[in-house]
């Protein structure tokens, strides 16, 4: 701990810090106003009467105790303990989290430029004066979270520094003189963290891959890859083994599954899609009712598990989805050929089989292994065409799917489930990847229709397994779930929510998505509608792969999991295998084995879907960066205490407007209602407020973008009043549908 050159006018705050990390480090020895004056090298009479009375008060709260006149010991010796360091970003807390689950509050400033966010770190800690609170300091770093970074070289004179691109407490790794010197500047670069000394301003490291210029969309498609620590290529070996996987259907193998190759049979995905992984089929019984069966391609039946192809599949998680390209899981002889359900080809599949009223109830299923033939590839927009009234040979069929879509899709609603409708839309790139428009990605009908059916399957699967018994337990199973808003975010919701004029005045565990759906409905074509939207959007938490069933909070439904995209999602391939095993009745899986493999693969996808906003915001600010100057309509998409950020309406692209470029006021946040306050005019900017700003500047290494506000078309989400003569019925962000 460094020592303290102190001078009249230091805080008795200041002292007690000093205190309590003096006697963490020491914690056995013996404390006195001369020792602890010393060694923070305090001069000043009036200071070491303050540091006097500092250990009287410390003394009075049980902390230290009185072992005779001016002498003191701890009162109970400090904790250690080893855990993973966060922060808190809105108030500017830092944590150590102990894996028993306890938070220990740790001083941020005095360690931030060496621990790390996600740090594994050793800490000693003691109660606060809070009772129940525990505070601590960091002693030692056991694994830094971060091994790799990426980054832009710059070379000046004799030494090498590499910016990183991620938003971290230094402004640049020290790589040395790099091998080619000035050849290598302004080139992208990968570095491994090496070391980070506490009396550096910069932490080492070393190059270990050039990736390119920086700039060029490919290079810098690859940086984001690598940034997350996702690669962007295939193991030879791995593809070599996907090679010799025969493409042969044997009449044994049909033999042992359940034939639908004489039935209507399609599918429907996107204009662009390469991998077919479900296929919808429709038939009329006699009775009336319907046969709808879901397909989805059997992946595990050529991916088997333990192999090497399973192995890289498991490690990557899902495939990555960046805004110019696809980073597939599995090799693409499996996923845009063996496994893909291409039309006129006869493809193993794992089906579930409906057998439905008119009403969408569904009276029976079956589930198990088939063969099918697709006869016809459907494009979203062909399909939506259909139901609006095109001819087509399977017209009758799609019309009646959609129909039933619907219904089951008014059901689930009526069920409590929430509808997290917002807008997308997608960058038209030119043959350099460079974005030159924006436009609108549709939601129609025909993407409900997929949607509703593939949530029965899923369900259904998982409410089988669920109920199925092998054992005292059942069989351990990878569900989807997703947990209840937490209390604190739930009852902020609540609070703000009564503010605006509706007040739920149930009980907080009767929250559910139906209470949920009438507090939107309150808000329907009203100012706040879009504000509402984006709290309870915040207030939710992350749906993640266990093996313990909660439900899905989102969803309403009891039981869920993942089972029809097994090409792109490895939890998938898990459920179709448990599944197999439950049809066959055989021993289940090791529960902790699946435990594990469900950490995993809710990490991957985690990362997977870290990268792809990655990609969006550098398109976002490589667009942006091409029209500084020019003014557009957004709404406010988060305060914080630094300022807020607008999301524009028409490409959905997002900045910063700082509160140091607000000149007309002091402004103050205020956490609790998302806003920052004037604290001379009282003029707010909120969540959801609706704003006219200019672009500014723009950093593409950092993908940062600055706005400014346009003073004068700056209106409150929640007031009908206007603000300087502008109509607040103009220009409101419309909520569309958001997958």
């Amino acid at each position: 701990m460094p020592r303290r050159n102190s001078r009249p006018g230091v805080s008795k705050q200041d002292i007690t810090a000093w205190v309590l990390d003096y006697t963490m480090l020491h914690p056995h020895e013996e404390l006195n106003n001369r020792l602890l004056s010393h060694y923070f090298r305090i001069k000043d009479r009036g200071v070491q009467h303050l540091l006097e009375v500092v250990l009287g008060e410390l003394t009075d709260r049980g902390y230290l105790r009185r072992i005779a006149f001016g002498r003191y010991l701890l009162a109970q010796q400090p904790q250690e303990g080893v855990g993973v360091y966060t922060t808190s970003i809105p108030d500017r807390k830092a944590f150590v989290i102990l894996q028993n689950g306890e938070n220990i509050t740790v001083e941020r400033e005095r360690r931030a430029t060496h621990v790390l966010e996600g740090d594994t770190v050793r800490v000693v800690y003691h109660k606060g004066k809070r009772g129940n609170e525990l505070v601590g300091r960091i002693v030692g770093i056991e694994k830094r979270a971060r091994e790799f970074y990426v980054g832009t070289l710059y070379v000046q004179g004799r030494a090498g520094f590499v910016v990183p691109t991620a938003r971290v407490p230094f402004k640049a790794i020290a790589v040395g003189y790099p091998v080619g010197g000035r050849r290598q500047d302004g080139m992208k670069v990968r570095v491994r963290l090496l070391d980070w000394q506490e009396d550096e301003r910069y932490p080492e490291g070393e190059i270990v891959e050039i990736l390119g210029q920086s700039g060029t969309n490919e290079v810098e498609m690859h940086a984001i890859l690598s940034e997350y620590d996702l690669p962007y290529t295939y193991p030879e070996a791995v593809t070599k083994a996907a090679e010799k996987i025969s493409d042969e259907i044997t009449a044994k193998e049909i033999a042992t599954r359940r034939d639908f190759r004489g039935e209507c049979t399609f599918t429907i995905d996107p204009l662009t899609a390469k991998d077919f992984d479900d296929a919808l089929s429709y038939k009329q019984l006699a009775s009336g009712r319907y046969e709808i069966g879901v397909h989805i391609a059997d992946v595990t039946y050529y991916v088997k598990e333990g192999d090497e192809i399973d192995a890289e599949a498991q490690s990557r998680g899902t495939s990555v989805y960046l805004v110019d390209r696809t980073v597939p899981m599995l090799p693409e002889k499996l996923c845009n050929d063996l496994c893909s359900l291409r039309p006129n080809e006869d493809k193993l599949t794992y089906s579930v089989l409906f057998e439905m009223d008119a009403h969408g109830k569904v009276l029976s299923s079956w589930m198990g292994r088939s063969v099918i033939r697709s006869q016809q590839r459907f494009t979203y927009e062909e399909v939506q065409a259909i139901i609006e009234g095109g001819a087509s040979p399977y017209a009758a069929a799609v019309r009646t799917l959609n129909d039933l879509a619907q219904k089951i899709r008014t059901e689930r609603f009526r069920n409590g489930a929430i509808d997290f409708s917002t807008e997308e839309v997608r960058f038209q790139l030119n043959e350099k990847g460079e974005p030159v428009g924006v436009e609108p990605v549709a939601y129609t009908e025909s993407h409900q229709l997929i949607e509703e059916f593939m949530l029965l399957a899923n369900r259904t699967v998982a409410e089988f397994v669920a109920k199925a018994r092998k054992g005292e337990k059942g069989y351990p199973f990878v569900y989807r779930v997703h947990a209840r808003p937490k209390e604190e975010k739930l009852d902020s919701f609540l609070r703000i929510i009564a503010k605006l004029g509706v007040p739920y005045k149930e009980a907080r565990e009767q929250f559910d998505g139906k209470a949920l759906a009438s507090v939107l409905a309150a808000f329907k074509g009203k100012p706040e509608e879009h504000f509402v939207g984006i709290l309870v959007v915040r207030s939710m938490e992350k749906a993640i792969y266990s093996t313990e069933n909660i439900g899905h909070y989102g969803l309403a439904f009891p039981y869920y999991t993942h089972f029809t995209s097994p090409i792109r999602r490895y939890p998938d391939m898990m459920v179709h295998r448990i599944l197999s095993s439950v049809l066959a009745a055989e021993a289940p899986v090791r529960e902790t084995q699946l435990a594990s493999a469900c950490q995993l693969a809710s990490n991957q996808e985690k990362t997977a879907a870290d990268a792809e906003r990655a990609s969006i915001k550098y398109k976002q600010v490589e667009y942006l960066s091409h029209r500084l100057g020019k003014v557009f309509s957004g709404v406010i998409s988060g305060v914080m205490d630094y300022g807020f950020y607008v999301e524009l309406s028409d490409s959905k692209c997002e900045g910063l407007v700082s509160v140091r470029d607000l000149q007309d006021d002091m402004y103050f946040y205020y956490a609790d209602e998302f806003c920052l306050r004037g604290s001379h005019t009282g003029r707010e900017f909120r969540l959801g407020d609706a704003v006219e700003v200019r672009v500014v500047r723009t950093d593409l290494e950092k993908r940062l973008v600055d706005f400014e506000v346009i003073e004068e078309t700056h209106y409150r989400a929640n007031s009908t009043q206007t603000r300087k003569g502008i109509n607040t019925t103009k220009g409101q962000h419309k909520k569309g549908r958001r997958k």
